[in-house]
């Protein structure tokens, strides 16, 4: 083992490669100060494009997690739904019948199925009227495309009233090399031409981190396959544990700020699914946390019972899985409580404020400042599938 710089403790794993220590969320745990707070007096407030939210969580843009209603009731509860525009909800008029599809699929023809759903063109009239629905109802009209999506939508989903514009991939950098007939998306040059703010990722390191703040974004997004609903690192063998990422991007973020005077969030999106899983984030130094699998778990959810990844569709590579995770309450009890589960996957605001109560922060920033230790557990972020269905989740 040795010693390189002052943070990096490099390991050889053989005598061409060497490799860096990085721990994921179930290998940590925050460490009680010498204070303690009434949970009441824990401020959760955080702020995205000049959004301001009370509740730092994110429910993810994934067809079976947010819809319009979806939007509508996380905007009014205090906390951000993400409304995916290559998705269900902007291929076809009626999206009902096509979840329940979805959800009614043989596993054996799951990934067929899906191939022929997505196939179906997107409308720009429906990324129109879906971002007008959630407006009307008095949400915050969060959307998300890829790179490529972003080209063809970004601009008319602004036009249509949308607050944020997220613009995710598996891995997004402002360094990317396509074939001389392919033009990729200018990422800096997109943050300028929106007249709305545009949050990027994902990512999880810092030089990327940097890059992408340094390119406009309002919001930075980390995470890369740890999900439960995605296999990219089983597919690809793509990622870094969800710890050690957040870590080194919020200290882009942090450098960032004292060169710019700009204050950037990061978000951490992916493999989360307790409130102490929220808490470790933070407390690693994200801003927010993304989730989706346990907001497919609401009753309101569109995907009824049934959460899948992004990928699964893909005409090249599909990767991810369709979960049945179930219906465990209603979104106002999943995220605000009163709890009626006791494995933390109710009343996520509940568990932030009593674990930053307990370790005495006052906020978000001070909740980012608390110590943290290793401590390895039987569960590691690879055995995430374990997890699921510890927790009901499994196939």
């Amino acid at each position: 083992m040795v010693l390189e710089g002052e943070y990096r403790v490099d390991i050889q794993i053989g005598r061409s490669k060497i490799a860096r220590r990085a721990y994921g969320m179930d290998e940590i745990a925050l460490v009680p100060g010498q204070r303690t707070l009434d949970p009441r007096l824990a401020d959760t407030r955080w702020e995205i494009g000049g959004i301001h939210r009370d509740i730092p969580i994110i429910a993810s843009a994934m067809d079976g997690v947010v819809d319009v209603r979806m939007a509508v009731q996380l905007s009014q509860l205090g906390a951000l739904g993400v409304l995916n525009l290559e998705g269900i909800q902007t291929r076809y008029a009626d999206p009902e019948p096509i979840l329940k599809q979805i959800a009614q699929v043989e596993v054996t023809g799951f990934v067929t199925l899906m191939q022929k759903l997505y196939a179906e063109p997107i409308k720009p009239e429906l990324v129109r009227q879906r971002i007008q629905e959630i407006k009307q109802q008095g949400g915050i009209a969060a959307v998300s495309g890829t790179p490529v999506a972003a080209s063809q939508y970004g601009i008319i989903a602004a036009e249509a009233g949308a607050d944020l514009f997220f613009v995710q991939g598996t891995v997004v950098s402002t360094a990317h090399l396509s074939p001389e007939s392919v033009t990729p998306l200018d990422l800096a040059g997109f943050c300028q031409e929106m007249p709305i703010p545009v949050v990027m990722g994902n990512c999880v390191t810092y030089d990327v981190t940097l890059n992408l703040l340094k390119a406009g974004a309002a919001g930075v997004m980390v995470g890369i396959g740890p999900g439960a609903a995605c296999t990219s690192r089983g597919v690809l063998g793509v990622g870094v544990p969800q710890a050690t990422a957040i870590s080194d991007c919020a200290a882009a973020r942090d450098d960032y700020y004292q060169q710019s005077g700009q204050y950037i969030p990061i978000i951490a999106d992916g493999g989360l699914v307790t409130g102490g899983d929220v808490c470790k984030c933070i407390a690693c130094g994200a801003d927010a946390v993304m989730m989706g699998s346990p907001f497919a778990r609401a009753s309101e959810a569109p995907g009824q019972g049934f959460h899948w990844g992004m990928a699964t569709p893909s005409p090249v590579l599909p990767r991810g899985t369709r979960i049945r995770v179930g219906t465990t309450g209603t979104l106002e009890q999943i995220l605000k409580g009163p709890a009626q589960l006791d494995d933390g996957t109710h009343n996520f605001l509940g568990s932030l404020q009593t674990s930053m109560g307990t370790l005495g922060a006052k906020d978000i920033k001070e909740m980012q400042q608390v110590e943290v230790v290793i401590a390895p557990s039987l569960l590691t972020e690879g055995k995430v599938y374990q997890k699921a269905q510890h927790l009901g989740m499994g196939k």
